[in-house]
């Protein structure tokens, strides 16, 4: 959805001249400062996914678009371009909301060609940023899900999914419903300068063990890793053992990319914050997307063990003991990182 001749910066209030799926009104308000919701009325909820992007589901629902947890690589931040938007403060800043997403998902999922095909939340932009305790569309959401009886996930690190857990157990009695917690950080300074707008990592281990408590299995998304920064196999010891102890039932480990837009954004956060680093990151990840193959299967390598060591390699309902069964060695070893970075 194209703004066309509309402008962002208009009061509360309806525009002149919108039709009646678009943009209806631009709110600002004291409780989000420096934010601006948009307010639209979307024509679908279920969007499908690319066949060529390869992934485990086919259809995604996104409540919002753009993200005030403000992470510097998140890979979503060319999206908001579309919009006519920046990919960086804008995509912070500038919130889309859908408002009749429920309404819209439900007559969605009532036709007689839905096949209850799996559903994925939160791969765009997060469905339990702060702007969910303002709009709460997530409730009409998972009710939408369960009357029509489609399995879906959640992925998030907001903690407001809380609120809605009696709900998501309920639901979890008649669809499959995954939830899975985005935790790459365990240093809580490294989280508050490059994911500024997200609850902390104590905060996050706190969800994951009201999830678990609730009854539903929890995954972690240990993603993006960042070279040179989250990838030591101390920092990597100690997030792996404190999220088996808040229960996970498994975690995934994916290396930072940087797609479009989002390499600029990363690369000036991290000319200000770690110099040293930019001309590494250069060499890594040259004029791609994707670090170089040699640091993939490197840090591969120093993860699987981890994994395994700490229960956390498969998908499972069982709480995971909070200690490790036999010391792990955490002193760096010489040479750890490819020489070639």
């Amino acid at each position: 959805m194209r703004w066309a001749s509309q402008t962002v910066d208009a009061d509360d209030g309806a525009l002149p001249g919108l039709e009646r799926a678009g943009l209806v009104r631009s709110v600002r308000t004291p409780e989000f400062e420096g934010i601006t919701f948009h307010e639209v009325l979307c024509k679908s909820a279920l969007n499908k996914t690319p066949e060529a992007s390869r992934l485990p589901f086919r259809y995604t629902v996104n409540t919002f678009r753009g993200c005030s947890h403000a992470c510097r690589y998140c890979f979503a931040r060319p999206t908001h371009e579309y919009l006519d938007f920046d990919a960086g403060h804008d995509f912070d800043s500038q919130l889309i909301v859908k408002t009749n997403v429920a309404a819209v998902l439900r007559r969605e999922l009532a036709r007689r060609s839905w096949r209850r095909e799996h559903v994925a939340l939160g791969t765009n932009t997060d469905p339990y940023q702060r702007a969910e305790g303002r709009y709460r569309l997530m409730p009409g959401v998972i009710r939408a899900f369960a009357e029509s009886g489609t399995p879906f996930s959640v992925l998030t690190k907001g903690t407001l999914l809380r609120r809605d857990l009696p709900l998501l157990a309920l639901t979890a009695r008649q669809v499959d419903v995954s939830i899975a917690v985005s935790l790459p950080i365990g240093d809580p300074e490294l989280a508050r300068s490059i994911e500024p707008g997200t609850p902390t990592p104590a905060a996050r281990l706190d969800l994951i063990r009201a999830i678990t408590e609730a009854g539903l299995s929890c995954h972690v998304m240990v993603a993006p890793v960042l070279p040179y920064l989250t990838d030591s196999r101390r920092h990597l010891a100690e997030l792996f053992e404190s999220i088996a102890a808040a229960g996970a039932s498994g975690a995934t480990v994916i290396p930072l990319h940087l797609r479009g837009s989002t390499r600029g954004w990363f690369l000036s956060w991290l000319a200000r914050e770690h110099p040293a680093l930019v001309g590494r990151y250069r060499r890594l990840y040259g004029r791609g997307a994707y670090a170089a193959p040699e640091y993939t299967r490197w840090l591969s390598d120093r993860v699987t063990p981890l994994l395994e060591h700490y229960a956390l390699r498969a998908r499972s309902s069982e709480h995971r003991p909070a200690a490790p069964a036999r010391p792990v060695d955490l002193r760096e070893p010489v040479g750890a990182a490819p020489t070639l970075f």
